[in-house]
């Protein structure tokens, strides 16, 4: 939970907190503090963590597949509908990514972030939530959705503030791909599906927007 109260206490600083590159990576921070320590006194994490070598080629299926699906329905959103909707989208030029030369965003950099993402996200705080919901509620199978878990990251992840200070309205992409990754973890309990949807996902969205802005 303590990642999840950073994001919400970032909200209530004052702005000029909010603006110190330091204060917006907290949460991402704790969370990575919070889940060293969880493995540290945690036997077989890459079960947990549903990173499992026998589950890489089915997250390769589908996870192309649904990062390909993602990558190219965003990019009608960021480059059609948005505008449409007087939404400057320009800005992106200026991001750290955009900056950044493409050899280097892809694949390295991209792949690297959905690595570390997904394994922050879904991975240990979804999945570490998720059991806690299901013993709540007295449902051990690995197969249910854990509604309030599935909620409360996703949001987390939509909100996260250096999301939402680098992307601006655009982070509200984040909240359909959120619930999407995360019912994927949860359903299949195989986070190579996540990591590969992510990066590929991000490789074709970064890709056609940084043509299309030049």
């Amino acid at each position: 939970m303590l990642p999840i109260g950073a994001t919400l206490g970032y909200y209530a600083l004052p702005a000029s907190l909010q603006t110190q590159l330091l204060t917006q990576f907290t949460p991402q921070l704790l969370a990575y503090l919070a889940m060293g320590l969880w493995a540290s006194r945690t036997s077989h994490i890459s079960t947990h963590l549903g990173l499992e070598r026998a589950k890489v080629i089915i997250g390769l299926k589908w996870g192309l597949l649904t990062g390909l699906t993602l990558g190219c329905l965003n990019t009608f959103v960021i480059l059609s509908i948005y505008p449409s909707l007087g939404y400057d989208i320009t800005f992106l030029k200026q991001t750290p990514h955009g900056r950044l030369p493409v050899l280097l965003m892809v694949p390295w950099f991209i792949c690297a972030i959905a690595l570390f993402v997904e394994v922050n996200f879904r991975g240990f705080l979804l999945g570490r939530l998720a059991e806690y919901e299901r013993q709540w509620r007295g449902a051990y199978s690995g197969e249910q959705l854990a509604p309030l878990a599935l909620l409360a990251t996703t949001l987390t992840f939509t909100f996260d503030p250096f999301m939402v200070n680098t992307f601006r309205h655009l982070h509200w992409i984040a909240l359909w791909d959120g619930i999407i990754w995360g019912i994927l973890r949860l359903k299949t309990r195989n986070l190579w599906i996540t990591i590969i949807a992510h990066a590929v996902e991000v490789i074709v969205l970064y890709s056609a927007v940084r043509a299309a802005l030049g």
